[in-house]
């Protein structure tokens, strides 16, 4: 039975990867925290100690069950992978993706990135949106009336604020707002509907400077 009371689940976008060569890794098996994204990691555990959680879920990709370790560390929880909660598919995956000197440079490439409201190179955004809600709907509901956290990845989680918000669903990566660690937060009423959403960075002393 669904417990209709105020809770938030907060969507935790994994830490730093280790990736020098600056690959698009998307879906691939294997990518791990960097040093930074540990520590991005330990921060996060640190963070949500004060919380009163009744379920932990992530994505099942290693950089995200990573992020998440810290967490349950914290919690007396078992982890549930919601696999409503992976990365986006994208047609460059495994391939270098970086302004001026990676794979946009190729016109072979152009061709899949006529449509940024779609987008054409990969899961679509209505398809993202409703999984995303279902991961964000599961967790709700296995906390019991308790907050929940979602380790998930950047472009899923701005999808969804995006969605949620009233935001155009136009790609560019330079706009969103949810950097590494971030935490994107969706507060539900007594329905247990969303109500409203903020942002942090608990582990805003560690990202990158640009």
């Amino acid at each position: 039975m669904l417990i209709t009371m105020a809770q938030t689940i907060h969507f935790v976008r994994h830490g730093e990867v280790h990736n020098p060569e600056k690959i698009l890794y998307g879906l691939q098996p294997g990518w791990r925290l960097s040093d930074r994204g540990n520590e991005m990691a330990a921060v996060i555990g640190e963070w949500s100690a004060k919380l009163d959680l009744g379920a932990i879920h992530s994505s099942q990709l290693q950089r995200a069950q990573e992020t998440v370790a810290p967490i349950i560390a914290k919690h007396k929880l078992s982890l549930t992978t919601d696999k409503n909660l992976i990365e986006a598919s994208n047609i460059f995956e495994g391939k270098k993706f970086e302004l001026g000197s990676g794979v946009l440079r190729h016109p072979s490439s152009w061709r899949y990135l006529y449509n940024p409201w779609k987008p054409s190179w990969g899961e679509p955004y209505e398809q993202l949106i409703s999984r995303m809600l279902k991961g964000l709907f599961a967790a709700r509901d296995a906390a019991g009336g308790k907050d929940a956290i979602c380790v998930s990845h950047q472009l899923p989680i701005w999808i969804l604020r995006s969605a949620v918000e009233g935001r155009r669903l136009l790609h560019d990566p330079r706009k969103r707002e949810c950097s590494l660690a971030s935490v994107t937060s969706f507060e539900l009423d007594n329905a247990g509907m969303i109500s409203s959403v903020s942002y942090s960075e608990p582990a805003k002393h560690l990202l990158p400077k640009k």
